[in-house]
């Protein structure tokens, strides 16, 4: 199965461990993943200004380059870039008027009409591949490992671009559950990060954080399985911070959704760089016989 694939900018920085670890797993899936020629940023956030339209632009250029590769199907793996890009889609796709200016100020390029379909690789694998697939390919199951699934804002929000229910959503526990992990429940799982605001207000950033991991953790998650690298950021890179920071602070083990997936189908450990990560996500592997060295 060949689809177009959009990675956007931090996968291929300090995100790759996402798309190195996902595109392992397609490649086990038999998917092969055709990255758009001359894609560009998506922009990073959708704007809530009803009038800036300017910022539609880059997504829906990126939407016109899945077209001109053949293709009426996109997969992401950023939640954040599979937000934007399906926001700009729906737009295009309902708004006559917005739509009309858009392709009038892209002169050089087709006109677009939101015929694409944008994919988050979670619901493509719920959707179109199917956990029963995926499960053959799961070599050595995360048995053992208590994971809390993490969805945050992008896949859930708005309704109509979201990827699951927003209030009681269950693909991501039913991906963890499909690799043979334990999976914790817990109420901040649908709670955002904080977001951007690590740069306004960054230490109410690291508070609104820092309180989800003691939710996860207090339900007994032992770690947390994400896809965006905002959240990852967020919640892993400045834990450090928070140790420092708030009284009975725990270290958390954090991973990208694909990492955990790539261990469990054998991929070897390089595809999921985990130099990346927090040492203690090496450490608790190590401890549930999952990787060794």
């Amino acid at each position: 199965m060949k689809i177009a694939y959009y990675p956007g900018c931090t996968l291929k920085t300090k995100g790759k461990s996402l798309e190195t670890s996902a595109l392992a797993c397609m490649g086990q899936l038999g998917i092969e993943a055709e990255e758009l020629e001359r894609w560009n940023c998506c922009g990073a956030v959708y704007s809530l200004a009803d009038d800036d339209l300017i910022h539609i632009v880059a997504p829906v250029r990126d939407l016109i380059r899945v077209k001109q590769a053949g293709h009426d199907k996109v997969i992401t793996l950023c939640s954040m870039c599979y937000n934007t890009l399906a926001r700009a889609n729906e737009l295009m796709r309902h708004d006559e008027e917005k739509r009309k200016t858009i392709n009038d100020f892209m002169d050089e390029e087709p006109d677009y009409t939101g015929d694409v379909q944008v994919l988050h690789f979670l619901d493509f694998l719920r959707d179109e591949i199917g956990w029963d697939k995926v499960k053959e390919k799961v070599t050595k199951p995360l048995s053992g490992m208590k994971v809390a699934p993490y969805y945050g804002c992008t896949l859930l929000r708005p309704k109509e671009v979201a990827i699951d229910r927003a209030d009681q959503p269950e693909v991501m526990h039913s991906f963890l559950e499909t690799l043979g992990a334990e999976v914790v429940d817990f109420p901040g799982a649908i709670q955002c990060c904080g977001t951007y605001q690590v740069l306004g207000n960054p230490d109410a950033a690291l508070k609104v954080s820092h309180d989800i991991l003691s939710d996860a953790t207090s339900h007994g998650a032992e770690a947390l399985a994400l896809t965006c690298p905002l959240c990852d950021y967020n919640m892993s890179k400045r834990q450090d911070q928070m140790l420092q920071k708030y009284e009975g602070a725990r270290e958390v083990p954090i991973y990208y959704f694909t990492q955990l997936m790539a261990i469990a189908m054998g991929i070897p450990v390089e595809e999921c760089h985990f130099e990346l990560n927090r040492e203690s996500s090496v450490q608790l592997l190590k401890s549930k016989n999952l990787v060794t060295g």
